[in-house]
């Protein structure tokens, strides 16, 4: 069973003979305790092209010190990573490998360095004991196992934020080692140290600037398939909002695709769009349920006493169970299959052998404001027919298609706003916005289906329906206030629109 640590620290050069600043100047130390000295062996483990390496992803099997095990370190921000950890083995455990598979793939895993580090540990607490943070001064000896034959040996200094501890310490500890002369590391990690001096650096994967429209428009493309990959880990391991985040991002790049259909050939594109869709919507087998279930639930929450009448609150419990088609082993069961793992091949393929079409070569702000363009007059006339149509099942399906075009609009203002700036920044809070209220108006129309089948429900088993009609008439009036805001916010809108 693996389990998870977040892990704030910074790392520092020393020189060989270093010894470690003395420390208990710093503001807040009162003690600073010597741990001895531990003898670690990690062995780095990455495809034999470091595809873990190359987005600061670290896997390792490491014996010595309290931590034995394996350990997988995803990156959250600057100095700040998440370590996964699993007990020692002699094979990569199951629950690490499935959460880098978006990774590798089909790709085996090799050992790629060995680290062996002298380290010498000693802890800050304050005045009651408490730990502040792990100070180490590290010996380390590199040797490449792939990719290279070469061997490398440094010393550093490693400071590492206590459990739950206020990021600003470091700062303090920091300040304290600068006036002994001693700076931030250049290398983010051990391994990425070790991958230089042992073999050539990783590649970044680091893009020039764009400049033309396929630029920009590839650009967006990366920056979506980076967070599918970034995210599947979080949904794994059932992080907050990870699968809603996870839908976004694929929702993202399918528009991407449609809209700059100019800059990227669709014949390529429109097979992977395809793929997207079904992911978006595998992914939304339970998220859509549950959105509605909220609804819901607040409405009979919001509701005075004397209108909830008969057994409301159980019933719509009993409801949402059953109009769960998903679960977590079906959601993993997606991401192990076949069928995930080659749309992420394709997306690799895209991005590296983009099918450019001819206006992919010209001026950002023609080729991607056209583009931008064109979806937004998709819109107004989208919103145009949804209010000749009187109220009903028309109209209401007129909206829920404006509101899918208003969404794709927003996507392609936010890929053309690197390109654009300014307006198409703007462009993309107001179609926010109307996706906003198209949005509440497409979720009245499916609370008023659930209400009329819970009320049919709650008849047939002899109970009173009295409070789903409540409901379902305050649902009317949602969509009619909806309907009502419509052509001044499409106003306010297409005063966006000029980009």
């Amino acid at each position: 069973m693996a389990d998870t640590k977040r892990e704030i620290e910074r790392k520092y050069e020393a020189a060989a003979d270093d010894q470690l600043p003395d420390l208990t100047g710093v503001a807040g130390v009162s003690a600073v305790i010597d741990k001895g000295v531990a003898e670690l062996d990690a062995t780095y483990y990455d495809t034999a092209d470091e595809r873990l390496a190359r987005t600061r992803l670290t896997l390792r099997r490491r014996t010595g010190g309290g931590d034995a095990g394996w350990h997988l370190k995803l990156p959250v921000a600057d100095g700040v990573r998440d370590e996964i950890r699993a007990p020692l083995s002699d094979t990569v455990p199951a629950s690490l490998s499935a959460l880098v598979r978006s990774r590798v793939r089909d790709t085996p895993l090799v050992p790629l360095v060995r680290l062996r580090s002298a380290r010498h540990v000693r802890h800050l607490v304050d005045a009651d004991g408490a730990l502040l943070a792990e100070v180490s001064l590290d010996h380390v000896r590199a040797e490449r196992l792939s990719g290279g034959t070469g061997t490398a040996a440094w010393t550093e200094i490693e400071v590492e934020l206590a459990d739950a501890g206020d990021p600003r310490f470091l700062d303090k500890v920091e300040k304290r080692l600068r006036k002994a002369g001693v700076h931030r590391s250049p290398s983010h990690s051990k391994l990425a140290r070790a991958l230089q001096e042992t073999g050539g650096p990783a590649a970044t994967g680091e893009q020039p600037p764009p400049a033309t429209a396929g630029d920009h428009v590839l650009a967006y493309v990366r920056a979506q398939r980076d967070a599918i990959l970034a995210l599947d880990p979080a949904v794994r391991q059932d992080v907050f909002d990870s699968v809603h985040a996870l839908r976004v991002a694929t929702r993202r790049l399918r528009s991407t695709l449609r809209s700059y259909s100019k800059v990227l050939d669709p014949a390529v594109t429109a097979p992977i769009a395809d793929e997207l869709k079904w992911l978006a919507g595998e992914l939304g087998v339970d998220r859509d349920q549950e959105v509605l279930t909220e609804r819901l639930t607040a409405a009979v929450a919001a509701l005075p006493r004397h209108l909830v009448v008969g057994p409301v609150r159980g019933r719509l419990r009993t409801w949402s169970r059953a109009g769960r088609g998903g679960s977590r082993r079906r959601l993993i069961a997606v991401l192990d299959g076949e069928r995930y793992l080659r749309l992420l091949d394709a997306l690799d393929a895209l991005i590296t052998d983009p099918p450019l079409l001819k206006a992919a070569a010209g001026k950002p702000s023609t080729v991607i404001a056209k583009a931008v363009r064109k979806d937004v007059r998709k819109v107004a006339d989208l919103i145009g027919r949804a209010l000749d149509q009187p109220p009903g099942t028309d109209r209401d399906l007129a909206i829920h298609e404006a509101r899918k075009k208003a969404k794709r609009t927003r996507y392609a203002a936010e890929a053309a706003a690197p390109a654009l700036g300014a307006p198409a920044e703007s462009l993309a809070t107001a179609m926010k916005s109307l996706q906003t209220l198209l949005g509440d108006h497409q979720d009245s129309v499916m609370a008023r289906i659930a209400l009329r089948e819970l009320s049919a429900q709650a008849h047939t088993a002899g109970e009173n329906a009295f409070t789903y009609g409540v409901l379902y008439g305050r649902e009317e009036q949602r969509a009619a206030a909806a309907e009502a805001a419509l052509p001044e916010l499409w106003q306010a809108v297409e005063a966006e629109a000029d980009v």
